[in-house]
């Protein structure tokens, strides 16, 4: 049975230390699919020209984030890399090699949740938010391979992500209409597989200008919808809201 590939919505790096039902699902990952032989992680918090792999065979712990309580700064993830397998993707997709680059939050948060063992090999693939959801499909099919070798690709994103129009201190308050239309519309059209409507997600979803108005947090979904390959549907494995308009949805592709 090939590995599925995933779509988590991670969130503000405080969702590690909340108690949150976002973060009881990505503490539940690790229980919810096979073990991966390593995770391919695809964050929204790394975005480059072009692709790029990171080949550290231990790659650091980024704190990527500024002014937030002392106990996240003290938060690490020591997992090893997987250089050999870096190189293999990026043969597979042309990127280019970054020896360096540790893990940003997008990927160490739900890595640190759902593998707490740091047992998991993990490197990250970068995005290209100067590219379309397109490119990015193609690029997420060009790993569709490595799901028989129980390779994990997880992109790490937000199902909706605009930043202005969340209630700070209000993880309680109710999502607006706006951003609960185009929380519907994504699952309906990951359910369906349809991949000529996520691909032109601006022009097709409503309210898509509200829910993303830059679209970094919604390209690594493009990236794990692709990595499932030709014909692929979607499952909602949870879906919740944050800080009013801010959904937590995340999805398996096979």
């Amino acid at each position: 049975m090939s590995m599925p590939t995933i779509f988590v919505s991670h969130g503000s790096p405080m969702l590690i230390l909340e108690d949150v039902p976002a973060r009881a699902f990505l503490a539940s990952l690790g229980k919810l699919l096979p073990k991966p032989k390593a995770i391919i992680a695809v964050s929204a918090h790394w975005d480059t020209d072009v692709p790029a792999v990171s080949l550290a065979r231990r790659p650091p712990t980024i704190h990527d984030f500024y002014g937030f309580p002392e106990a996240l700064y003290r938060l690490t993830y020591d997992a090893k890399g997987a250089p050999e397998l870096a190189e293999r993707v990026a043969k597979l997709t042309g990127a280019a090699h970054d020896p360096h680059r540790g893990l940003d939050h997008g990927a160490w948060v739900p890595a640190l949740l759902g593998w707490p063992e740091a047992d998991v090999p993990i490197f990250q693939l970068s995005v290209q938010p100067n590219e379309s959801p397109a490119h990015h499909v193609a690029l997420g099919r060009k790993l569709n391979s490595l799901r028989e070798e129980d390779v994990l690709v997880m992109g790490s994103g937000s199902a909706t992500h605009n930043l202005r129009a969340l209630v700070r201190g209000g993880r309680e308050a109710e999502p607006e209409p706006w951003v609960k239309a185009f929380d519907d519309w994504l699952a309906e059209t990951v359910a369906k597989g349809d991949e000529a409507a996520l691909a032109n997600y601006r022009s097709r979803a409503p309210y898509a200008g509200e829910a993303h108005p830059t679209d970094e947090h919604l390209l690594p979904l493009h990236v794990a919808f692709g990595a499932a390959g030709e014909g692929a549907r979607g499952r909602p494995l949870h879906r919740s809201f944050t800080l009013g308009n801010l959904s937590m949805a995340s999805y398996a592709f096979g």
